[in-house]
């Protein structure tokens, strides 16, 4: 089997498996209560807390643990706006970001709120010039990807942080769940970001646990109300085993971490290379972008039917995003980049984790040369 869809999910480390199972099985007390076993149970809770931050390069009092992407990503936009909306309406994003931001923003334009979507290039990158235009007195958050999860197109968030400046009471999301470990990431005081949103499975952690970065003195207003976890900014119990199990998978993570990106980006490159050499391949992803994201398109055949061609052979990848695969439409991101109907519904996508080989690519391109000859007697 060659697992090419990174980017939906990956698989669990063995050693994050077995720090869940341990903590699950050794460690079951509730971290909120008052005797011993609550005490080791909050011990082991803010110590993961602290080894994440300190990855991080921010505060222990920064990092808020979540559900995961998606809860991330409402949190800050829902929470931004419950917050700050009697000071102000308005919304900007862009036209590439995951779903999990867009129907956000959707569901905050029926309750009265303004959004404004940015364009992007042929690449899937902003306009800084159409974000300083965009910029109002009644804005209250922008929220960009730091790398899209179709494409992997990088914005710059740095930059955007630099215009950001100039308006210090406009909070700036990002959503970092594709970007963490693989591009640098940067939540200094001089980076302007002030919410982050990151999600352990796309690490090899598990599923159903994330983290958020809240920048110190960043107000936003509560999802979740209850019990007062999380400094009473996210009730409910802690996911304890899932919260140690994500840390590990962090250290792990960043160990290394500049060695296996450019491992990746080698593979990256390599599939590139071998699959433009074929008239009918349209490869979308830049060079420039993330290294373990390749979106690419065999003209004239549908992007499922490859998926299922390419599941026959044992080798896994995808039709650009998870989140929305099962509805067989032709990815927003693409459209937004300008890429015709008729190709976009062929697009598919490879996402590489540090654990592919270059080997698996060679093999990959061996299929796709029998797959190509096949669809091409068929038309």
């Amino acid at each position: 089997m060659i697992y090419f869809d990174n980017s939906a999910t990956t698989q669990t480390d063995p050693s994050v498996v077995a720090t869940y199972v341990k903590v699950t099985e050794e460690v079951f007390g509730n971290p909120s209560s008052l005797h011993h076993l609550g005490d080791h149970a909050d011990g082991l809770l803010q110590q993961s807390r602290k080894q994440v931050a300190s990855i991080m390069g921010v505060e222990p009092k920064e990092i808020f643990f979540t559900s995961g992407g998606t809860e991330g990503d409402n949190w800050a936009i829902k929470g931004t706006a419950i917050e700050k909306g009697k000071y102000g309406k308005h919304l900007i994003t862009s036209s590439v970001e995951h779903p999990a931001v867009k129907e956000s923003m959707a569901q905050l334009e029926k309750q009265g709120f303004e959004v404004t979507y940015l364009s992007v290039n042929r690449e899937g990158i902003i306009s800084l010039e159409e974000l300083k235009e965009a910029l109002r007195s009644d804005t209250i958050l922008v929220s960009i990807m730091a790398v899209n999860n179709e494409v992997g197109s990088i914005q710059p968030i740095a930059e955007i942080g630099e215009i950001l400046k100039a308006y210090p009471k406009v909070h700036f999301h990002v959503d970092a769940v594709q970007a963490i470990g693989k591009i640098k990431l940067d939540l200094s005081a001089s980076s302007r970001v002030d919410l982050a949103t990151f999600s352990a499975h796309k690490f090899h952690g598990p599923k159903g646990i994330g983290f958020m970065y809240i920048r110190q003195g960043k107000k936003i207003a509560p999802l979740l109300s209850g019990g007062g976890q999380e400094f009473g900014r996210r009730s409910g119990t802690e996911n304890l085993a899932g919260i140690v199990a994500m840390s590990k998978a962090l250290r792990l993570l960043y160990t290394d971490a500049l060695v296996k990106q450019q491992k990746q980006r080698e593979i990256k490159e390599y599939l590139s290379a071998g699959l433009e050499k074929y008239s009918k391949v349209s490869v979308f992803s830049s060079p420039t972008g993330a290294p373990h994201i390749l979106c690419f398109a065999l003209r004239g055949i549908r992007g499922e039917v490859f998926v299922h061609a390419m599941e026959k052979v044992g080798i896994y990848i995808s039709t650009t995003s998870a989140c929305s695969s099962r509805s067989q439409t032709s990815s927003s991101t693409l459209s937004a980049m300008h890429v015709p109907e008729n190709l976009a519904t062929s697009a598919v996508r490879v996402s590489l984790t540090d654990t592919n080989t270059l080997a698996e690519a060679k093999q990959f391109l061996v299929e796709f040369a029998k797959l190509e000859e096949q669809f091409r007697d068929i038309h």
